[in-house]
């Protein structure tokens, strides 16, 4: 049976067949604005003022693994790094750039027992494109699969989405307000998170923290 997130899917797939190993190849559209995400989402290790040990980390949704690229290029000695991709054209990038690193392959909305637990858990792009989804049937995704990394975490999670503090929204971009979301996380994960709007870009990032 079809999901309808496998149009979100053979969207990136696209991009990759096409632009290759690159930003463009993620869909990320300005290079520039590449590194201020992968900062942003490895902020929330400082959060954690008792981690004095190397935290095990997740990058959900990895793509061909820039994310390693950033964390070794600005020398994050305190990362133990895992990658994550439901695409296996991704997947098979990463390892080969990166045969030592643990890569997985896998949907958890389909095995949720398909990984092990880590300390953090970053989802940088998961969700700030709906494509051709409706925003319930791209809520009803978000939420569920939110729900689920969020047991697959220790420590905490971030991910990001399009905000609605904008001139003008895109169809093809999930765009949440913060109200709808805080509601969410209050109600079915945490009440202890915190929004980083402060970046400089038409989104936002979010993380649930475990204390």
């Amino acid at each position: 049976m079809k999901k309808p997130y496998n149009n979100i899917i053979t969207h990136y797939e696209e991009c990759l067949e096409k632009h290759g190993d690159t930003h463009l190849g993620v869909d990320w559209p300005k290079i520039e604005d590449v590194d201020k995400r992968y900062k942003v989402m490895l902020d929330i290790i400082k959060f954690d003022e008792l981690n004095l040990t190397t935290s095990k980390l997740l990058d959900f949704g990895c793509g061909t693994a820039h994310l390693l690229e950033y964390i070794n290029k600005n020398q994050y000695s305190d990362i133990k790094y895992s990658g994550l991709d439901i695409s296996q054209k991704f997947v098979d990038v990463a390892q080969n750039k990166f045969p030592d690193i643990d890569f997985y392959c896998s949907d958890i909305l389909e095995n949720e027992s398909s990984i092990p637990t880590f300390d953090y858990i970053v989802m940088n792009g998961v969700f700030t494109e709906k494509r051709e989804l409706t925003f319930d049937q791209m809520w009803e995704y978000f939420t569920k699969l939110l729900t689920l990394v969020y047991e697959k975490s220790s420590k905490g999670i971030a991910f990001n989405v399009m905000s609605k503090n904008v001139d003008w929204e895109r169809e093809d971009l999930f765009h949440v307000s913060h109200d709808l979301l805080s509601d969410f996380l209050c109600k079915n994960l945490s009440r202890n998170y915190i929004i980083r709007n402060d970046y400089g870009l038409y989104e936002y990032t979010v993380y649930v923290l475990k204390k």
